[in-house]
């Protein structure tokens, strides 16, 4: 299904060091430059041209060092104002090194069931077929045909599998947190967009697939169902994996059946930008894939289901990673690519298993935060005209918008711009770095 895009700023400046000033009451705060005004009218890229990831002239401006409450007193303040998951707070520096490990293996599990089950099925399969075991291999890949509508219809979720302790672990890694700001009743179906894809889309994993913080409690009667592509589930093993877990096919035939059940209060995340969205993450760098894509929008006018935006802050600075540009060959590659197989190959890096300081596939523990914004009524209509259509698209963007912009500086990261090995390629849409006055605000851009 075709969903829409949104741009990206560029390089993040040096980050700025705080500096204590005496207060009134004779104790320290910190001050730092606070970003007062960001207007998204368009950059220039390093060849002097305008840079195409950001709307006409990216400006922003600086106002004076302004007392910044310290992180303690930070978190109360905003467990009063939002609905924080008990993740919200991130354990002490004090951890174990058994709970170190644990963590590591926690998230070494989702890393190795994302790049590596696959792979390590088929083998597997293979190798029994000249074995006196064939006769195994050959029923389940008959099994697999027989079986091969139930991911679309009633799937075969184990509910047991979402409060598996390893989701705790791996959410206390990063950490993982869920916000929550508004209610969603149990009384209404709904269509939650989650931004960005990032490389692994752990943020919408771990908070809407597992009860890792507790969706369940947090939005009572509400049954999310996340969607993935739906060639996963001809996989091998795999398909058996996430159906457990409670992944869908992000097919028409499998969420209509979803949003077509009796029982109220069921809930499709959808993760807009699809596979091609992971070809521009990169920490620091907020863009998707938004303004083309309203196969979503469609969907939710069908059923009369709500919108709902979401948006994972942190999930894009978990790797780092090359970015090509368009005209490239490799971007062509990749593009290719995935038009063969339904995913683009990323070229991306994080820690080692076994030092945080070495290159590895495991991602960096940068903090996710997934905020769930409020709904967007929609009312229903078999046959959507594409006026609707544009209409209720633009009103979600627009939502979108506000909650990026509310959310930014509470939940978002601000990492060092990522580096490129060896000069091998430059970054999508490079562009100049500001003065380093303190750390820049986060800039939300549509590409597609």
């Amino acid at each position: 299904m075709d969903m829409p895009c949104i741009p990206c700023s560029g390089a993040a400046p040096p980050l700025h060091t705080p500096t204590p000033t005496p207060s009134s009451q004779g104790e320290h705060r910190l001050t730092e430059p606070r970003l007062s005004k960001i207007s998204l009218r368009g950059s220039l890229d390093a060849s002097g041209a305008p840079d195409p990831c950001i709307s006409p002239a990216t400006a922003w401006t600086l106002g004076e060092g302004t007392p910044v409450t310290p992180p303690g007193a930070l978190q109360a303040e905003m467990a009063t104002k939002m609905d924080v998951s008990p993740a919200a707070v991130p354990p002490g520096p004090g951890k174990t090194l058994q709970k170190q490990w644990l963590e590591v293996v926690g998230v070494f599990h989702y890393v190795f069931a994302f790049l590596f089950l696959v792979p390590f099925a088929m083998v597997l399969l293979l190798f029994l077929l000249f074995t006196r075991l064939w006769p195994l291999s050959v029923l389940y890949l008959m099994w697999i045909y027989l079986d091969r509508d139930t991911p679309s219809q009633e799937g075969r979720q184990i509910m047991w599998t979402k409060r598996w302790r390893i989701w705790k672990h791996q959410r206390d890694y990063f950490p993982i947190k869920l916000v929550k700001t508004a209610e969603l009743p149990p009384s209404q179906n709904y269509v939650l967009g989650s931004h960005p894809h990032g490389i692994m889309s752990t943020g919408a994993f771990c908070n809407f697939t597992t009860e890792c913080n507790a969706f369940s409690q947090r939005f009572p009667g509400l049954q999310p169902w996340l969607a993935t592509l739906a060639g996963l589930f001809y996989l091998p093993v795999f398909r058996d994996y996430i159906m457990a877990v409670g992944l869908r096919p992000v097919s028409r035939h499998s969420l209509d059946f979803v949003l077509s059940q009796p029982q109220r209060g069921q809930a499709v995340v959808i993760v807009i930008g699809g596979a091609q969205e992971s070809l521009y993450s990169a920490p620091g760098r907020n863009c998707l894939a938004l303004k083309r894509h309203k196969g979503f929008v469609r969907l939710a006018l069908r059923h009369g289901a709500s919108l709902v935006p979401v948006y994972s802050f942190g999930e894009n600075d978990t790797f780092k990673g090359m970015n090509f540009s368009k005209g490239s060959w490799q971007y062509l590659c990749q593009v290719i690519f995935k038009k063969i197989v339904g995913f683009p190959p990323c070229i991306f890096w994080g820690r080692g298993l076994f030092s945080p300081n070495s290159w590895g596939l495991l991602p960096l523990p940068i903090p996710i935060t997934t905020v769930v914004g409020g709904p967007i009524p929609v009312p229903q209509c078999s046959s959507p005209s594409q006026e609707q259509v544009d209409h209720y698209h633009r009103l979600y963007m627009d939502a979108l918008e506000r909650l990026f912009e509310e959310h930014k500086e509470s939940c978002g990261s601000l990492p060092p711009p990522a580096s490129l090995p060896l000069g091998l390629a430059r970054p999508l849409h490079s562009a100049p770095e500001p003065p380093a006055l303190g750390p820049q605000a986060p800039a939300l851009t549509s590409l597609q």
